[in-house]
């Protein structure tokens, strides 16, 4: 067994974020394998390398050790650029060419699609429009023809293992892609989406095994997606529940979240918070959501 944890340097980890590593590493542990750490820095807006030194202060603190030297996606850009290339070779590419504001107005329209699942606004241009917007040098994601790649590799299923994980307990789900529109799989400011980087990142890692937050079970369908249009081996899934604070909100840096280093700077004592964390017990006013 193989697992890991992937936290973004954009601000520090969360009790949250501790609570899924103590997880993922004592997952690998139990069953004799191994835990790695990787960093995903890519987005060159966001990411900071004082962030990546409080993620390995903040997970050396409280226990979590892992094995082997720590992936940067940053040192893995070849990577993702052969796999676009291969995904553009195949003809399941188009450039988008579309603002956020250009989306926002096309799914607010009267007569628009619902939703916020991307209209396909630029899978219709020509070849020659998007060769000569590309040379003009306007500014453009990729994105994948969903429907394209679906009737290329047919239905695909992902497994899935409950939570707490229990290795007895394999289920298959159905995988369905299309519903979430043609995804962008490069960004106009970063060489890989999360979707390819983490997809392409699992598989070199060896991982077998994925435990993340529910918020990310839907991701699993375009994951399992490109596993299979790229031939990379699909890991078994653990979506564990989210956690939340006082204010019913989900956990996340951007809300000023309790933070590791802020328990550590109050002398909560890293193997206390540790224990608690396994054992399902958090700090007054963080609990589990429902759903």
């Amino acid at each position: 067994m193989v697992t890991r944890f992937a936290p973004s340097p954009t601000g520090r980890l969360h009790v949250g974020h501790g609570w899924s590593a103590l997880m993922a590493m004592d997952m690998a542990r139990a069953a004799g394998g191994a835990f790695h750490l990787r960093i995903e820095d890519i987005d060159g807006t966001r990411s900071r390398p004082d962030h990546v030194a409080g993620i390995i202060a903040d997970l050396t603190w409280l226990g979590v050790a892992w094995d082997g030297d720590i992936v940067f996606q940053s040192q893995r850009l070849d990577a993702y650029a052969a796999a676009l290339e291969r995904l553009r070779a195949q003809g399941l590419l188009y450039p988008c060419f579309c603002t956020r504001a250009d989306i926002q107005a096309s799914l607010t329209a009267p007569h628009g699609p619902e939703g916020a699942v991307y209209p396909g606004t630029c899978r219709g241009l020509s070849q020659a429009e998007r060769a000569r917007r590309i040379d003009a040098g306007d500014a453009h994601a990729w994105r994948i023809d969903m429907g394209r790649a679906v009737a290329r590799v047919g239905a695909v299923a992902w497994t899935t293992l409950p939570f707490p994980p229990n290795l007895d307990r394999r289920h298959s789900v159905a995988a369905h892609p299309l519903t979430h529109g043609d995804v962008v799989l490069a960004r106009k400011d970063a060489p890989a989406s999360y979707h390819l980087s983490c997809t392409l990142d699992d598989a070199a890692m060896g991982v077998t095994h994925v435990l993340r937050g529910n918020d990310l079970r839907g991701a699993t369908d375009i994951h399992r997606l490109l596993q299979a249009l790229l031939d990379l081996p699909s890991p078994a899934y653990v979506h564990h529940p989210l956690l939340i604070g006082p204010d019913g909100k989900r956990l996340a840096k951007r809300n000023g979240s309790i933070a590791l280093a802020d328990l550590r700077a109050q002398g909560m004592a890293a193997d206390v918070l540790a224990l608690h964390l396994r054992t399902g017990r958090f700090p007054i006013g963080i609990g589990l959501a429902s759903a």
